[in-house]
């Protein structure tokens, strides 16, 4: 089905597309801009989309950006995710800047917020060696002292430490008889004394990362929102974090299928072009219509948040999340079988795509945790 939008949404769209198939179209200009796929970011041409006001899309105009709200930061990430630019640094950064928005101070607003419009980069940090999918066993411990507080700990999976000017960091700084009370967030500059950040070597490139805290010293004023009450902050943003992984999923599976449908149609065996035999086009049928009903559920979604912008849909963000997500995995897997040497192959782009995509089933709350919650909300 044809997607309805409005003519702004509609130039948007087109822009995007125009940026990437010049900046980063070819694999060429995607091996130079990533050192040949191990970094996942350029802040080169990251810097470029925030002069065009695109890294600022949700962000309020008092602090630069643009002032939009979920449908146009999905149709971004999702546009940009198509157009294979390598912006990694995004995803985590929108995702960290609705905590400050929501829970920040005036000054950590100003400081996160106009760099983020400004085409700074953020990274957040939940998860432990010996925590996951269970925040609430979170250990990383903040401990209250003369100003501040001291951090110690380890934390784990953290997405662009490396190269972030700061990290929202969750650790516990009380212990009570509920798991998930005594946790409070922190903004952490990544340069702060007894911080050490060492990358994770991953099929995915360089893109995660090990943090160890030693007598970390924190100021009140990094403080972000109310002592003790994170998980309550936590539970307030999952929508965008769903949302967001989501629409970056849906763009990827959209690209790996259409570079499946542009093979079978040329790729010729037994005389006729592959996509012909029915085993093949209705795999490609099929795939098709998985990515409608996802475009369909993701648009309807966040058109939803948009118009209720308190409101928690946690049911459908975590479908949104679930199908997007298990269907790019899906989609990358039936195009590197299609594509048989070619996609196993480094020289063509389906590999490449495909290591994108399996990992997305795990990060942003795995895809078992996605229906458990959405079995709960129905009373299960």
């Amino acid at each position: 089905m044809p997607r309805v939008l409005s003519d702004e949404r509609r130039d948007l769209v087109k822009a995007i597309g125009d940026f990437c198939n010049r900046e980063c179209g070819t694999k060429e200009q995607r091996d130079k801009l990533t050192d040949n796929g191990q970094e996942q970011h350029n802040q080169q041409l990251y810097e470029k989309m925030a002069a065009l006001g695109w890294l600022g899309i949700a962000v309020p105009e008092e602090y630069g950006g643009a002032g939009r709200g979920m449908v146009d930061l999905c149709l971004f990430l999702q546009e940009t995710a198509y157009g294979r630019a390598p912006i990694g640094g995004f995803g985590p950064t929108v995702i960290a800047a609705a905590g400050y928005e929501k829970y920040g101070t005036p000054e950590q607003k100003r400081v996160v917020l106009s760099g983020v419009a400004e085409g700074r980069v953020e990274a957040v940090s939940m998860s432990e060696p010996g925590a996951g999918s269970d925040v609430g066993a979170l250990t990383c411990r903040g401990e209250r002292t003369t100003g501040g507080y001291l951090i110690n700990g380890q934390k784990t999976w953290c997405s662009n430490a490396h190269f972030a000017d700061h990290i929202l960091l969750v650790a516990r700084t009380e212990r009570t008889e509920s798991k998930h009370q005594g946790l409070t967030q922190f903004m952490v500059p990544t340069g702060v004394e007894g911080l050490r950040i060492s990358g994770i070597r991953t099929m995915g490139g360089k893109e995660v990362n090990d943090l160890y805290f030693t007598d970390c010293f924190l100021p009140d004023s990094a403080v972000v929102g109310t002592p003790g009450q994170a998980w309550t902050q936590l539970m307030a943003g999952l929508n965008l974090e769903r949302m967001a992984l989501a629409a970056l999923m849906l763009g990827v599976a959209k690209r790996a299928f259409e570079e499946t449908l542009t093979y079978v149609r040329q790729r010729e065996q037994f005389g006729r072009p592959i996509g012909s035999f029915q085993v093949l086009k209705h795999r490609i049928a099929d795939m098709a219509t998985e990515l409608e009903c996802a475009q369909l559920l993701l648009d309807g979604v966040a058109a939803a948040i948009e118009a209720e912008p308190d409101r928690m849909f946690a049911r459908e963000a975590s479908m949104a999340k679930l199908k997007c997500t298990e269907l790019a995995k899906h989609v990358t897997l039936e195009g590197m079988q299609m594509l048989g040497g070619y996609g196993y192959a480094t020289e063509y782009g389906m590999e490449a795509l495909l290591r994108q995509t399996v990992v997305s089933t795990v990060y942003g709350g795995t895809s078992e945790i996605q229906r458990d919650i959405i079995g709960k909300t129905y009373g299960l």
